[in-house]
């Protein structure tokens, strides 16, 4: 649905910006996601790389990233975090079209049963929400007013399988897994660099895949 990509991710964001401009707010931090590099090569994707979305949402929120370049020069310190595939206590289990781990475990919840939308050896760069806080929290020591944009991700590169094989590893009982069809517009892998945020706020994330996994499962079991 594109029209609503576009007034969810960018005319929002735009409202915004022009509310923060006309009340004289000095800094501005967007959620931003990796999915505007769109299909990369199988190696760190760094803030270097070319943008390339594949989807509305991506396309949404790469716009909006640009506005916020334009929104920079009237003074606000506009910041953009590239947000790699957050997760954690706290994310919408419901939802089962957003979240590729919160998607899964609420399957093996509810149905004990996994169905997999693609091949298991895609990979994706899973970052905890613990780590995502405290990076917007870093954000807001950023001097400069200049437009500034960030990989929030771990640098590792973790497979669909992976990530199955962890959740079945920590659930008290068995589940069964399907792998079957694909998701429109989804990318086959990508996993981030995160050197730059390291180096300009001190960054890092402290978080293994596996530690992050167990907190999740504990909330729900």
């Amino acid at each position: 649905d594109p029209e609503y990509d576009l007034q969810t991710n960018t005319q929002s964001t735009i409202n915004l910006l022009r509310f923060a401009k006309d009340n004289g707010c000095k800094k501005f931090i967007y959620a931003s996601t990796m999915s505007v590099y769109g299909e990369q090569p199988d190696k760190p994707i760094s803030e270097n790389n070319n943008t390339e979305p594949k989807s509305f949402y991506a396309v949404g929120k790469l716009a909006s990233e640009n506005y916020m370049k334009i929104y920079s020069e009237f003074g606000i310190s506009c910041t953009s975090l590239r947000l790699f595939n957050v997760y954690g206590p706290g994310q919408n289990m419901d939802n089962l079209r957003q979240g590729m781990i919160s998607i899964y475990l609420s399957q093996a919840l509810n149905t004990r049963n996994i169905i997999v939308k693609g091949d298991k050896n895609r990979f994706r760069d899973m970052v905890y929400i613990d780590d995502v806080v405290s990076a917007f929290k870093m954000c807001l020591k950023i001097e400069s007013k200049s437009y500034k944009f960030y990989n929030v991700c771990t640098g590792k590169r973790s497979t669909v399988g992976k990530v199955i094989q962890l959740i079945e590893k920590h659930l008290p009982f068995k589940i069964h897994v399907t792998y079957s069809g694909s998701t429109p517009g989804d990318i086959f892998g990508i996993y981030g660099c995160n050197k730059k945020i390291f180096d300009e706020i001190g960054w890092i994330p402290k978080t293994s895949l596996e530690d992050g996994l167990k907190k999740m499962i504990n909330t729900h079991i």
